[in-house]
């Protein structure tokens, strides 16, 4: 039997840090989060470090360039695509270096934007979305996850350690709901049928899963994230920002009290991303996640299992000061649970 890549006691981060330095980078998530440790984004470096060009990085038989409007599809590999894919392999140094020094990760999670999310922000070369055409969209995925398996088996190879995919959806909502801008920004791409949506992202979750041996994150940082597509698409666990959903109540308590009938685990985003202004409290921090749990009629146990704390989102606009203090204490969270369910 596979050991879970997350339970009792466990925390993440989405990803992200400030900072330019990998090294750094690295031997902080090792030190603060072993057991279930994020590849450090340092998109404070600039193009190729961001979500799109770092995963643009990952592309196999596929290029982009930056253009005025963003990334666009290159006919060959470019300044621009060789930076992204030199960031990324600095990264896998640096984490190799980092895990020398500390040790192996029990799990280590790598991030990249969902197909979804990729092809709604770069560009065809005649600056249509590559989402508006189904043989662009065909080629970015398979690509995409031909490169994120590459990726995975990299990690594991210089690490030692299991590896879980994230991807991260942000632009999902707007795919959905049609209300992603045309080059012209006088109308918008039409809105990509959910059945369509589903099915996509579902064949991308089942080949990682089946290459890597470990569940899928999705990462979804929407106010109302699509749970139950996200969990028909097979999402092992589903990251969001549980500090803002608010009053959690009719399809929406359903389809999140669904997903935890279902043993799909809730990443839920609680530490703030920036510094608040006054007392930290961990009790209150922890709390949006105790009244989730209630409000879907589940108890502290199922919280500690099937709940993963993280940050509200990524951690890149945080200062080094705060974005240290903020592992600590979503790490904290997760004895926090643990200790809860035991009591």
């Amino acid at each position: 039997m596979t050991e879970s890549a997350w339970g009792p006691g466990v925390a993440t981060a989405v990803g992200s840090l400030p900072g330019t330095d990998p090294v750094e980078a690295a031997r902080t998530v090792v030190g603060e989060l072993p057991e279930l440790m994020p590849v450090p984004e340092l998109p404070g470096r600039g193009v190729g470090a961001d979500i799109l060009g770092r995963t643009a990085g990952l592309l196999v038989d596929l290029a982009v360039e930056v253009v005025p409007s963003g990334y666009r599809v290159a006919g060959t590999p470019g300044m621009d695509h060789r930076r992204a894919v030199d960031l990324l392999r600095w990264d896998l140094d640096a984490l190799e270096q980092a895990v020398a020094e500390a040790g192996a990760p029990r799990v280590v999670k790598v991030q990249a934007a969902g197909p979804w999310t990729l092809t709604a922000g770069i560009e065809l070369m005649r600056g249509h979305r590559v989402l508006t055409d189904r043989g662009a969209l065909r080629d970015f995925t398979e690509s995409l996850t031909e490169g994120l398996i590459a990726h995975a088996e990299q990690v594991t190879a210089r690490t030692g350690s299991r590896v879980v995919v994230q991807l991260d959806e942000p632009s999902l909502p707007a795919v959905l709901r049609g209300s992603l801008p045309t080059p012209s920004g006088y109308g918008n791409v039409a809105a990509v049928p959910e059945p369509d949506v589903q099915r996509l992202l579902g064949e991308v979750i089942e080949k990682l899963a089946a290459a890597t041996g470990s569940p899928v994150v999705v990462h979804c940082c929407a106010k109302r994230p699509p749970v139950e597509l996200l969990r028909r698409a097979g999402a092992g666990a589903i990251s969001l920002d549980a500090s803002g959903l608010g009053d959690v109540s009719g399809t929406f308590a359903d389809e999140l009290g669904e997903a935890w009938d279902e043993k799909t685990a809730l990443f839920l985003g609680l530490t703030p991303s920036l510094e608040p202004a006054g007392q930290v409290d961990l009790r209150g921090i922890a709390q949006p996640a105790f009244d989730l749990a209630t409000r879907l009629g589940f108890g502290k146990k199922t919280l500690a299992e099937r709940a993963v704390p993280t940050p509200t989102c990524g951690l890149a606009g945080a200062t080094p000061a705060w974005s240290r203090r903020a592992l600590s204490l979503t790490k904290d969270l997760a004895k926090l649970f643990a200790d809860e369910a035991e009591s």
